[in-house]
């Protein structure tokens, strides 16, 4: 069963799917470190790819930028594909001068302004939260590697261009441990609550807004590729 975003046929995804934003990032994923890699969806050009990691079967599914573009996919991937495992692998700029270029970020909660999460809980001001398992073989496998990580809240922002110049956009986020800022990981972390997966956001911070340092190309391209490597251990339990 098709559906107007994804052509894919059943069974044609595996259980556990990257989920990179750019489509020709999941290209480059599926071209460089999947075994025996086949083009499942195009539509769009919000390119997906199922093959193999390890011996094990494991898919990538670009889902555009920001949350309700992910939230299309995501929602699709559960309820009409059978996804059971869902790791958004991205990139995100440092809310912390602790948090260096280059430095893995794993989102343990998500902060957003999204009216996604927010208009949806009545009183309640809902936590999203990323799966405790994915979360703890993350870090571990980033600490075994010798990669530099910070795992803590991370806010998936539906505004790119704010107002305010500089970090006034972010307020007294910063003031309360917030790390880095992205625009997904909340609703991903939703949806996989709401319907009973496992999720998990893993940056490579590439600019910091407080020290202004950002990554060349050079370095943004091996960096990438310990993320890639590292969520893939992950996803498929390697």
């Amino acid at each position: 069963m098709s559906t107007p975003h994804n052509h894919a046929k059943p069974g044609d995804y595996a259980e556990a799917v990257l989920l990179p934003g750019d489509p020709l990032r999941a290209k480059w994923i599926a071209e460089n470190f999947f075994e025996a890699p086949r083009q499942v969806n195009s539509v769009r050009n919000c390119l997906g790819f199922t093959g193999t990691w390890k011996g094990k079967p494991v898919s990538v599914q670009a889902t555009g930028m920001g949350q309700p573009s992910l939230g299309i996919y995501v929602h699709e991937l559960i309820n009409v594909y059978g996804t059971k495992t869902l790791i958004r692998v991205g990139t995100c700029g440092g809310l912390n001068a602790r948090v260096k270029v280059r430095d893995l970020v794993l989102a343990q909660a998500a902060t957003t302004d999204s009216g996604i999460v927010k208009d949806r809980f009545g009183p309640y001001n809902f936590a999203p939260v990323a799966d405790f398992g994915l979360l703890r073989a993350a870090a571990d496998k980033a600490e075994a590697r010798g990669f530099r990580y910070h795992a803590g809240n991370m806010l998936s922002s539906d505004i790119f261009y704010h107002r305010e110049p500089g970090l006034e956009g972010y307020g007294a986020l910063l003031d309360h441990g917030v790390i880095g800022v992205e625009m997904e990981a909340a609703a991903l972390y939703m949806l996989a609550a709401r319907f009973g997966v496992k999720a998990l956001t893993v940056c490579t911070m590439t600019d910091c807004l407080i020290t202004h340092q950002e990554i060349s190309a050079d370095e943004r391209q091996s960096s990438l590729k310990e993320m890639v490597e590292l969520a893939l251990d992950v996803a498929v339990g390697a």
